[in-house]
């Protein structure tokens, strides 16, 4: 009986030193939270990198947002955010083809892109941020909120190859981005019915 009573004890202990640890753990992090919290500037860029690397998916015509964005667009010229603000949509191939009509058109990839153009059909682009079903999400909103692309995407300004750098798609991410931003937290906010 003894011995049975001294691995209850133990395993009594052993309960409590891990509810200790998980309170001190959530302690600090939501001090942390309300130190970031007091400086917004700071909040709106702490979506964490992904902890895992994430290759960047085969594009039908390689494209380069560093090399575009070098010339002076923006986000906005090629990607727009129609009703109801859910997904980004891909430049329409019209718009690419104002520039390369005469840019680079001895380019094989640019040739492929005048293909795309005569045959009227939209370039397949791979989609590299997705949502994860069942989230109720838009872009929209948090544009209107002041959130930058680059809180959620990254540096794209720098990338040859746009990849999944940020853990922006974890309900992580979302939770503690609103938290830090006092945007709504409960859980119908993302998931409807």
């Amino acid at each position: 009986m003894g011995r049975a009573l001294g691995s209850t004890s133990i395993a009594a202990a052993s309960a409590l030193s891990v509810a200790a640890l998980a309170l001190s753990l959530l302690f600090a992090a939501s001090r942390g939270s309300a130190q970031q919290a007091s400086h917004p500037q700071i909040a709106k860029s702490a979506v964490p990198d992904n902890p895992s690397p994430h290759p960047a998916p085969e594009q039908p015509i390689p494209y380069s947002h560093k090399q575009h964005l070098a010339f002076g667009l923006e986000c906005k010229n090629c990607h727009v955010n129609p009703e109801p603000g859910k997904l980004m949509t891909f430049p329409d191939i019209d718009k690419c083809m104002q520039c390369h009509v005469t840019i680079a058109k001895d380019k094989p990839s640019i040739q492929k892109l005048t293909e795309y153009a005569k045959s009227k059909q939209p370039i397949p682009w791979v989609r590299v941020y997705t949502v994860l079903p069942g989230v109720a999400w838009t872009h929209r909103a948090h544009l209107e909120a002041g959130v930058k692309c680059e809180t959620c995407h990254g540096q794209v300004r720098e990338m040859a190859t746009m990849s999944e750098v940020t853990s922006v798609t974890t309900m992580y991410s979302c939770l503690s981005c609103h938290e830090m931003n006092h945007a709504k937290t409960a859980c119908d906010t993302c998931h409807k019915n």
